[in-house]
């Protein structure tokens, strides 16, 4: 079967704000005096704090109620001076321009808020890139869940089996493989140490995949 679509993650795969928002996290952990291991925290890389709270793991560690509001806004604001400095990862740009030459869509699956994903794909001047963006406030439930890929696989009129998924995290594994869709993983330095048994294909960069070996990776 041809690749008709390539729908794209987000967080951590065009753009690298999962680390960033990882070491704010830390430093919240260490101010309160406890370290915040990457494989504990990972669990909700590519989903929700459903998979992992955050904030609930961490009142547990000194007993106390923190006065969140306060301390979201210092996060949030350390995390954001480092993304907001940052371009695309390498490769997107560059596979984006194979997919438009190519007549394939491509579209964005995330499972943060629209207002995240399209703000930050407006700022990179990325946005009109995607035929179709799909986020947490499109579907009930974001990944592991199917949902995000089924809704933007449909967003561009393509069944499951003619698109061919991009992800970085194992909660975007999973959703792939729930929706029934072959998916490439690109670890970043957040997700790597994750299991990713069940990809098509593990590659280091975005910028190591072209569209003519992916088509013949959904081919096979």
């Amino acid at each position: 079967m041809p690749l008709r679509a390539l729908l794209f993650d987000f967080d951590g795969l065009i753009l690298d704000t999962e680390g960033p928002v990882y070491e704010a996290w830390r430093e919240d952990y260490r101010e309160h005096g406890h370290e915040l291991p990457l494989e504990v925290y990972a669990a909700c890389v590519g989903s929700d704090f459903n998979r992992f709270d955050p904030k609930a793991h961490l009142e547990s560690l000194v007993g106390y109620a923190i006065d969140w509001p306060e301390r979201d806004r210092w996060r949030e604001r350390r995390a954001l001076e480092r993304v907001w400095s940052l371009g695309p990862l390498p490769g997107v740009v560059a596979l984006l321009d194979e997919a438009t030459a190519a007549g394939v869509p491509c579209a964005v699956a995330s499972s943060s808020p629209r207002s995240w994903v399209e703000g930050h794909l407006s700022r990179l001047g990325l946005l009109e890139r995607f035929a179709a963006t799909r986020c947490l406030d499109d579907v009930a439930e974001p990944k592991p869940a199917p949902d995000l890929f089924l809704a933007a696989a449909g967003a561009v009129g393509v069944a499951p089996g003619e698109a061919l998924v991009l992800e970085d995290s194992r909660n975007g594994l999973l959703a792939a493989s729930a929706a029934g869709i072959a998916c490439v993983v690109v670890p970043n330095r957040v997700t790597a140490h994750l299991d990713f048994g069940g990809a098509a294909l593990v590659a280091n960069s975005l910028g190591d995949l072209q569209l003519a070996g992916l088509g013949a990776l959904l081919e096979s």
